[in-house]
């Protein structure tokens, strides 16, 4: 983790309200990992005081040759303008400069082989999930991307997965993309055809609660990444914690999402208990 005062290489509006953004990051390709975010400030500034904080969507370097300089690291953010933060940041030009604390967080463990992969995505939620297709698909599994929206406006970035390899899935709630319906009723038949996948899912919280209640009857491992409110990043102040299943000395009460997630194995979350707001 670290501090850095950095610069945009380019911000793009890719759908009505949704940006993605490049910045220049040395050692993000390096460093992060699949399901971590950063924090980040525009610079200069007075207000909002606090950095919001943004899943990374992928890392890389741009070649010598596309920009005449050295070879640069840089980390790519997607985002939708919601609010006062996302509004400014959406005003921002190639060279302006921001601030940047990560990569933080713990990200989809990857540690056990499987054979199928289910990615369950909703709306801005698709954001972290590239990096672990990435990555499962270097080593050769077998993903399936399970993307919704409300509408079509909210499919983002579908071609990028098809080109790891992914076999990707549409559903929108009224129709006009893909299959008319939830995600989730599209996850269910997955389900039926791959019992022994594996599943990972990021979304707004009443769509990860759906996902958790499929996998939990279906006896299927899930891990979910939650979008939350954070002040700090790093466990300080606790703005962003949500409850435990279970309460014992290693198992608080209360898990921070920002340090000891954002990836949660869902059976470790108590999921009647509360609930987790999408940040700005």
């Amino acid at each position: 983790m670290k501090n850095l005062k950095t610069v945009v290489l380019n911000n793009n509006e890719i759908a009505p309200g949704y940006f993605r953004m490049m910045i220049l990051a040395p050692g993000y390709p390096q460093q992060a990992k699949a399901g971590q975010f950063v924090m980040l400030r525009v610079q200069p500034q007075s207000q909002p005081l606090l950095r919001r904080p943004f899943g990374i969507f992928r890392t890389g370097t741009l070649p010598a040759q596309c920009t005449g300089l050295p070879e640069r690291d840089f980390v790519e953010l997607i985002y939708k303008v919601v609010g006062t933060g996302t509004t400014m940041m959406s005003e921002l030009k190639n060279g302006d400069p921001v601030e940047l604390l990560g990569p933080l967080g713990e990200g989809f463990l990857l540690e056990t082989q499987s054979t199928n992969h289910l990615l369950v995505g909703g709306g801005i939620g698709l954001v972290p999930l590239y990096m672990l297709a990435e990555k499962l698909c270097q080593r050769g599994d077998s993903v399936r991307l399970l993307m919704g929206g409300r509408t079509r406006d909210d499919i983002l970035g579908i071609t990028e997965f098809e080109r790891l390899g992914v076999e990707t899935y549409v559903s929108t709630d009224d129709g006009s993309l893909g299959e008319e319906g939830l995600v989730t009723a599209v996850l269910s038949r997955k389900l039926t055809r791959f019992p022994d996948a594996r599943v990972y899912a990021c979304g707004p919280m009443p769509m990860l609660a759906a996902v958790r209640t499929i996998c939990h009857a279906a006896d299927v491992d899930l891990q979910v990444s939650l979008e939350a409110l954070m002040a700090c990043g790093i466990g300080a102040c606790l703005g962003c914690v949500v409850p435990s299943k279970d309460h014992s000395e290693k198992q608080p009460d209360y898990l921070c999402t920002c340090k000891q997630g954002p990836v949660f194995d869902a059976e470790a979350l108590a999921w009647s208990q509360g609930r987790v707001s999408a940040h700005d």
